[in-house]
């Protein structure tokens, strides 16, 4: 059976579809026009024939096919062995970038155009669209009549580029089957073409042995990365290990390697190259260390423990404000006061960021239905970015991951529930939000969300109460679940209400007594958490204070003679010490906060005995680094000091502290002043507001 690249892949966006689709949106969907599809139609239908399928044209509807579950099962299956006689043109791009990233010197184009069935007019057009997509990696194609093709430039841009073409063009859910032993042999005859020489740059068996030691590290490494994170990880990983092998090596900066063993992620890069240089006998120069360390920052997802108030966090709290005020004042929607919202934006931005400022790729295989769905909201996000962030350009992939954080809260703003379901998404937490809040809204049954990871699957304790949506295929997952689109559709709707209603029944069946049994236990430990929250606030209330500098000293002495009075006040141990842990904070980052005169001196450490707020006015201003690496004049001193360790309700109501400082003109106008009696109300009506809330829920 012959079948060009272009007719399967309408099949399989049809056969996909439960809906019909129209003509239009079919040729927007693959880039050609309706004519082109029409042509092709004629040679569909000859194959659904084959397979007891039809297609029906609706006219102003669109079209479907139509046939048993079974037959649509069976070509589906046919779809995936085929082997294609010609390829689209982003697939020969593909195919044309994998050669010469393998290859040890220039290729002839008529090799290419050999190899490709193609003339070598056509290579020669895909080339120069190649290009303009390199150019974002700082890589370039070198061209010379009788010399031949080369890819030019450095190895980490290489890599970045092959990494980000693996990430967009295989299912994430494919990759993750090829990384768990049980499945390899079922992933082996689903591979297509281009899926196949992709594979090809990551030799399996060491994709095997990598994931392994990611296993054995998991604690340091995979409890805050999402699943296409750590896709991401693992294959760059396996490109190095081939690149070394083959002699080829990344080079970094000295200084910004010393800059780099600084970071707490260091330290987890360094444990996965030891493992690695053992497992696989070879010697992993310090570049890479740095190069691992650079993506599991651009991966991270911080836990709830780590705070907004931490410094490396604070500047993107602002700039998550401002996003959120610009695109509050656009849509007229209340998101402001949002804090789930931030916090998902702030979670977000924070590793995003970090990946747009090293160039590094990022792929969001929902942009296309992102921006078809919510035109409007991606048109007001991008908007809203140009102002906020002015000296960066953010991308379009993640413009798409912002629209749905919007997209979660605003249709977040109406909804009521009573279930408990699972959600997974491995693109991320935005994805997942949004997928969330739509169950919430269309499924009032619904009580509890959780978002997990394919990863967290076979850890849950799953009952048969429980709801299991994901928009991936679970494979050998050996619980019922309904597989669905990110945006849910009417069909799906009615789906997932037809197993609540059975999920319901069991519930209503069940006896209450094991409820009742553990009913005690959590009131007690929400009380104790209540408890927590109210002790914090009370502690940070009763011991603020502010202060007037009599005379003009240096930072260091402010800051010296600040600690040495909290130590006379038993809220310290040692002054000397925690001066110290101050000053190493700031060498981190700028302490200054952009476009105020505050400065925000903070640090968790084991000889704080209460967490402690206050607020100190310089006799004078002095210029400080600004956490946006600015200078900025400073005229007031803001200390925050937490106990470590210290309980999760605490870090909260010290990470609510951060907030409050930047949460409006007004808010910095206060914190700026004088006045302590005014800030010192402020901080506990906010305290009163925010505790009240959490009593609530």
């Amino acid at each position: 059976m012959f079948i060009s690249a272009r007719e399967k892949l309408i099949v399989e966006i049809l056969l996909d579809k439960r809906e019909e689709l129209t003509i239009k949106d079919l040729a927007e969907e693959i880039d050609v026009s309706p004519r082109t599809i029409h042509r092709d139609l004629k040679g569909i239908e000859k194959l659904l024939n084959e397979y007891d399928l039809g297609l029906i044209r609706k006219a102003g509807v669109g079209i479907q096919i139509t046939g048993s579950e079974e037959s649509k099962e069976n070509l589906k299956r046919k779809l995936m062995t085929l082997t294609l006689q010609d390829y689209m043109a982003d697939e020969r791009q593909t195919l044309i970038l994998c050669t010469l990233y393998e290859a040890a010197g220039p290729v002839k184009l008529f090799t290419l155009a050999n190899e490709l069935r193609v003339t070598a007019a056509t290579i020669s057009a895909d080339l120069i669209k190649l290009e303009e997509q390199l150019e974002h990696f700082q890589l370039s194609i070198l061209r010379k009549r009788g010399y031949g093709v080369e890819l030019s430039g450095p190895e980490k841009a290489k890599r970045r580029a092959i990494s980000y073409v693996i990430a967009k063009s295989l299912k994430e859910d494919e990759f993750l089957s090829l990384i768990e032993d049980s499945l390899q042999k079922k992933f082996a005859v689903q591979e297509n073409a281009i899926s196949e020489r992709l594979l090809h740059l990551v030799n399996r068996e060491k994709l095997h042995v990598i994931e392994d030691v990611m296993r054995e590290l998991k604690n340091d490494t995979l409890i805050s990365i999402t699943d296409n994170a750590y896709v991401g990880l693992i294959v760059h990983l396996a490109l190095a290990i081939e690149r070394i092998k083959q002699g080829e090596k990344i080079e970094m900066n000295a200084d910004f390697l010393k800059q780099l063993k600084q970071e707490p992620e260091y330290e987890t890069a360094r444990k996965i190259i030891s493992q690695l240089t053992s497992r696989f006998n070879i010697e992993i120069p310090d570049a890479e260390i740095g190069y691992i360390t650079m993506h599991l920052q651009g991966a991270k997802l911080r836990q709830n423990e780590e705070n907004l108030l931490e410094v490396p966090s604070f500047p993107v709290v602002m700039q998550a404000k401002r996003l959120i005020q610009n695109v509050e004042e656009i849509t007229g929607y209340q998101l402001t006061n949002n804090a789930p919202l931030l916090e998902g934006l702030v979670t977000h931005l924070r590793p995003a960021l970090y990946r747009i400022e090293q160039n590094m790729g990022i792929s969001n295989p929902l942009l296309q239905s992102i921006r078809k769905d919510y035109k409007d909201l991606f048109q007001i996000v991008s908007e809203a970015c140009e102002k906020v962030f002015t000296n960066l350009k953010i991308p379009d992939e993640e413009i798409g991951f912002l629209v749905m954080h919007f997209g979660s809260a605003i249709l977040g703003l109406t909804g009521k529930d009573n279930l408990k379901a699972y959600v997974v998404c491995s693109s991320g937490i935005g994805t997942s939000k949004m997928l969330a809040t739509q169950l919430r809204r269309e499924i009032r049954e619904i009580e509890e969300i959780r978002n997990v990871s394919v990863f967290e699957l076979n850890e849950l304790q799953i009952t048969d109460r429980d709801l299991v949506i994901s928009t991936i295929h679970l494979q050998d997952f050996p619980y019922e679940y309904i597989m669905v689109s990110p945006f849910l559709t009417v069909e799906e709707v009615n789906q997932i209400e037809l197993y609540v209603k059975r999920k319901m029944l069991i519930k209503t069946a069940s006896p209450e007594s094991k409820e009742n049994d553990s009913s005690v236990d959590t009131v007690l430990a929400r009380l104790e958490r209540i408890h927590f929250y109210t002790e914090a606030a009370a502690d940070l209330l009763s011991g603020f204070k502010h202060s007037i500098e009599k005379e003009v000293v240096p930072i260091e002495t402010c800051i010296r003679n600040l600690c040495e009075r909290l130590e006379n006040e038993k809220i310290i141990k040692n002054a000397e010490v925690i001066t110290d842990a101050l000053f190493a904070r700031e060498a981190l980052g700028g302490v200054g906060i952009p476009e105020t005169k505050l400065a925000l001196f903070h640090t968790k450490h084991e000889q704080v005995l209460k967490p402690s707020f206050t607020v100190h006015t310089l006799r004078e201003p002095i210029v400080m680094k600004a956490m946006d690496g600015n200078d900025i004049e400073v005229s007031q001193i803001l200390l925050l000091l937490s106990p470590d360790p210290y309980h999760e309700p605490g870090l909260e109501v010290l990470s609510l502290i951060s907030t409050l400082i930047i949460e409006s003109e007004y808010s910095i106008k206060l914190f700026e002043s004088e006045d302590e009696t005014l800030i010192h109300a402020y901080l506990g009506s906010k305290f009163e507001q925010f505790v009240d809330e959490k009593i609530k829920n």
